[in-house]
């Protein structure tokens, strides 16, 4: 398996630390407000990554953090003048809501900040020990870059050139500009812990080196994130964590792209984004997976509503043809756990190859559209029997990336659609049993009637040996 690898710019081959063992750790979410887009990207990438890694047999622990304090959380909190705790619990219960909704498994371990208070303060003093860290008069404590010989080195980022325009914030008393803060000292009114320094709360960075390495250890096998971590975040992390262990903190850093919009990012502070509740309004949770998973994860993603329905018309593609292999089975194809078979294993084999390139979900999603040609293919020549067999690799296949979930019948009916204003399925059912009577009472005049108005409202009618199915056009 060959996963990109954001320090050395290439891709390189998977090592396990202790194979078949796998540690991965994710940065996760600033609990202030609703998931957006980018946030869905993150979370439906990485469980993608897990679901695959855990097929290929790999024994994944998975954690993904959540940063549950933050001067986000703290102006938010004073902006809503709601208390701070009350506040990210109620954006942690929101965040779960939204990745259960897009099929988002939970990761093994979810961290909070607060909860690893003790971990934090023991690496600050660690750093200070091993003099990667000082104590300013005010009971801020920083990390010295300067210490830290490659820093810069994930991000790309030259030392020197840091160091121009970089400049020192009204009340720190940083020895330099790049410096940047473990730990600050309390302010009125702020949240704050007890420290040797005085009462205070970690800064942002120091967090994911403290739950880390308690979570998985001083080594990890993949970190990943956003790509807007990178700098300074994930940068800042390598510099603390590997000060005080001494080795690579990660064998793999894996960043997905950002989403834009009119190829700008999508971010909160732009005001550019769309919540996955407002985008839930309009789609089922699969529509925003596939749009997601469509493109590759390092590559930048444009939201629109054209490629949301691109997505939607795709899902479609498939949900009919697992529908029509329904219909003609003697028992309806289910989700199976086995893919095995001389049928299937062909494909198995493409999908694998693919998908071991750096986890390449649009060519995976490719060879499944070609797999879907194939079980039609065999349903228009009478093989029944192959096309279901194929179709149950199909759902085993897409079940890997999360997709192909939802009933046929649900899927179709709405069209890919959350909700509608139009007919409600007991008002279509009952025109489809009217138009049945007029056929069978040779009215052909009055049943053709009954299709066009049904077409009108975006209701189209497939007569089959079966009986009439439906779905939302």
């Amino acid at each position: 398996m060959q996963i990109y690898n954001t320090l050395s710019r290439s891709k390189q081959l998977l090592q396990p630390l202790s194979p078949p063992s796998l540690r991965m750790y994710v940065c996760g979410m600033t609990v202030y407000d609703l998931c957006h887009v980018g946030h869905a990207r993150v979370l439906i990438v990485f469980d993608m990554v897990a679901r695959y890694l855990r097929y290929s047999g790999y024994q994944l622990t998975y954690v993904r953090n959540i940063t549950d304090i933050d001067d986000k959380i703290i102006a938010r909190s004073n902006e809503q003048q709601e208390d701070w705790q009350s506040l990210t619990q109620r954006f942690i219960v929101a965040m779960h809501d939204d990745a259960a909704a897009l099929g988002v498994l939970p990761a093994d371990q979810e961290p909070r900040a607060t909860e690893y208070m003790p971990e934090i303060l023991d690496l600050n003093q660690r750093l200070i020990a091993k003099r990667h860290a000082y104590v300013s008069a005010s009971g801020d404590v920083y990390f010295s870059v300067r210490s830290f010989a490659t820093y810069g080195r994930l991000g790309g980022r030259d030392i020197e050139e840091l160091q121009v325009g970089a400049r020192v914030e009204p009340g720190d008393q940083k020895k330099d500009p790049l410096d940047f803060a473990l730990w600050k000292a309390a302010k009125p009114a702020e949240p704050s812990w007890a420290s040797p320094w005085g009462p205070g709360r970690p800064g942002w960075h120091i967090e994911c080196s403290a739950m880390s390495s308690a979570c998985l250890g001083e080594q990890l096998d993949i970190h990943g994130g956003g790509g807007d971590l990178v700098f300074p975040h994930h940068e800042n992390e390598i510099a603390q964590s590997e000060s005080v262990s001494g080795k690579p903190l990660a064998g793999t850093w894996m960043h997905v792209g950002f989403v834009q919009v009119d190829e700008v990012k999508m971010s909160k502070s732009l005001g550019n984004f769309f919540t996955i509740r407002e985008v839930l309004r309009q789609y089922r949770p699969e529509v925003l997976r596939y749009f997601i998973l469509a493109s590759h994860y390092r590559s930048p993603l444009n939201y629109s509503q054209e490629n949301l329905e691109h997505a939607r018309t795709a899902l479609e593609r498939f949900y009919q043809t697992l529908q029509a292999v329904q219909a003609v089975a003697a028992k309806a194809t289910s989700a199976p756990t086995e893919m095995n078979g001389p049928e299937i294993d062909p494909w198995i084999l493409r999908f694998r190859a693919v998908m071991d390139d750096d986890f390449n979900t649009p060519e995976a999603l490719s060879v499944l559209f070609e797999l879907t040609r194939e079980i039609n293919r065999l349903l228009n020549d009478g093989e029944c029997a192959a096309a279901q067999q194929l179709a149950g690799g199909l759902l085993a296949l897409a079940a890997l990336l999360g997709l192909l979930q939802d009933s046929c019948t649900e899927f179709l009916q709405s069209g890919g659609r959350a909700c509608h204003s139009e007919l409600t399925v007991t008002e279509i059912e009952k025109r489809i049993q009217d138009r049945q009577q007029a056929k069978q009472a040779k009215d052909f005049a009055s049943a053709d009637q009954i299709r066009q108005d049904l077409l009108v409202h975006g209701v189209v009618l497939e007569d089959s040996r079966q009986g009439t199915r439906w779905r939302r056009g």
